[in-house]
C-alpha cells in the first residue's frame, strides 16, 4: 500500500483514523510489511505482501468460506482479457467512463483486478479496491504499477474506508454474500452525497433452471469439491458451452431458438479459457444467490437514492446505479 491511501481508510472495527505503526517501504514506493494502528481504539492490522488486512473481527463464516474458494479460482484464472472493459461498461451502462474521471472511486470486491485496472485506465483520481479474500493478492498483483490504485482486503459488509468517494461500484460480487442487501447498504454508505453507486447481480429472472437444478448441486457437492479437481470436472461443459456459443453465433436461426440468445454471443467472442472461468465461478461458491427485479428494486426504493436506474442486462441479470441524495 502506498501511505496516502491512508486518507481514504478507516478502522473496520471503530471507523477511527489509522496511522502506519511500522512499515517497511519497497522501491516503488510501496509499503511491503509493516502494520497499522487505528488511533480511536488501539486495534493493529498487518500489512503483508504489499496489502493491509483490514478484517473486521466478526466476518460471518459463510463470507470467509466464499472468499476462500473465489481466491483459489482467481489464483487460476488470473488472466486479463482485451474484452473486459466492453463486459464492464455493459454491467455500469449509463455510467461510463467520463464518470470515474478524476473521481474517488470505490470498488467493493474487486476480485483479481480486472475491473480495476480498467478504472485506472478511465481516469480515477483514486481507487480503493476491497477483497475479503486472497484474491486481493491477484489484484495487488495487477495493480501495484498504477499510481491510483489502492488494494486493501477486507469485509464489504463492513468496508474499511470513510464516506469520501465520489463512486461506488460492484460487479458480481453482492449476490455471493450472506446478506446481498447488507452488503449493498455498505456500499452506499461510503459514497459521499452526490456521489453515485452501481450494482450487477445474478437475476433470478430466466436463471430459475439454476436455482432449481444447479444450486442444489453447488451447495453439497462441487462447492466442497478441491478447487483443482474441479478445474478438471468444469472444463466438459466449458468446450460445450463454448461450441454451443459459436454454432449460434454462425446460424442466426439456431442462435434465436437457444436460451440466452442474449448473452452466448458474448460467451462466443472470448476465449475458452474464460468460459471456461465462469463455469467454474458458477460451481466453486457456497454461496450464490439469484435475485428477482422485486428484490433489486426494494433496496433502491431506500431513502437517499434518486435518479434510479434498473435495467434486465443480456436478459439473465440486473444492472442497476443512483445518486445518493444530499444531506
Amino acid at each position: 500500500m502506498r501511505p496516502r491511501a491512508l486518507a481514504l481508510l478507516a478502522c473496520p472495527d471503530c471507523g477511527g483514523d489509522l496511522e502506519v505503526a511500522t512499515g517497511r517501504v519497497g522501491a516503488d514506493g510501496h509499503i511491503e510489511t509493516g502494520s497499522l494502528r487505528c488511533r480511536g481504539c488501539g486495534a493493529r492490522y498487518p500489512i503483508e505482501h504489499g496489502v493491509p488486512r483490514l478484517l473486521h473481527g466478526a466476518v460471518a463464516s459463510e463470507a470467509l468460506a466464499t472468499s476462500a474458494r473465489f481466491g483459489a479460482e482467481w489464483q487460476t484464472f488470473d488472466h486479463l482479457g482485451s474484452y473486459d472493459e466492453r463486459w464492464l461498461r455493459g454491467w455500469l451502462d449509463p455510467i461510463g467512463p467520463a464518470d470515474f474521471r478524476d473521481r474517488v472511486v470505490f470498488e467493493g470486491g474487486c476480485g483479481k483486478g480486472r475491473h480495476t485496472v480498467i478504472a485506472a485506465r478511465w481516469g480515477a483520481r483514486e481507487i480503493v479496491a476491497l477483497d475479503l479474500g486472497a484474491a486481493a493478492q491477484v489484484a495487488f498483483a495487477h495493480t501495484r504499477a498504477l499510481p491510483n490504485v489502492h488494494v486493501v482486503q477486507g469485509d464489504l459488509v463492513h468496508p474499511p474506508v470513510r464516506r469520501a468517494f465520489d463512486l461506488a461500484f460492484s460487479i458480481g460480487v453482492l449476490h455471493h454474500l450472506p446478506r446481498p442487501q447488507a452488503g449493498f447498504e455498505a456500499l452506499c454508505g461510503r459514497v459521499k452525497p452526490g456521489g453515485r453507486v452501481a450494482i450487477w447481480v445474478y437475476g433470478r429472472e430466466s436463471n430459475e433452471w439454476i436455482v432449481r437444478f444447479v444450486n442444489p448441486v453447488r451447495e453439497r457437492v462441487t462447492s466442497r469439491l478441491p478447487t483443482r479437481l474441479l478445474y478438471w470436472l468444469s472444463l466438459p461443459p466449458s468446450l460445450v458451452l463454448s461450441a454451443a456459443a459459436r454454432l449460434s453465433r454462425r446460424s442466426q436461426r439456431l442462435g434465436a431458438r437457444l436460451p440466452y440468445r442474449d448473452y452466448l454471443p458474448m460467451l462466443a467472442s472470448v476465449p475458452l479459457r474464460e468460459v471456461h472461468s465462469i463455469v467454474f465461478d458458477q460451481l466453486v461458491t457456497p454461496i450464490a444467490y439469484y435475485l428477482p427485479e422485486a428484490e433489486v428494486r426494494s433496496w433502491f426504493a431506500r431513502d437517499g437514492l434518486r435518479d434510479v436506474q434498473i435495467a434486465w442486462h443480456n436478459r439473465n441479470s440486473w444492472r442497476a446505479c443512483a445518486r445518493v441524495a444530499g444531506e
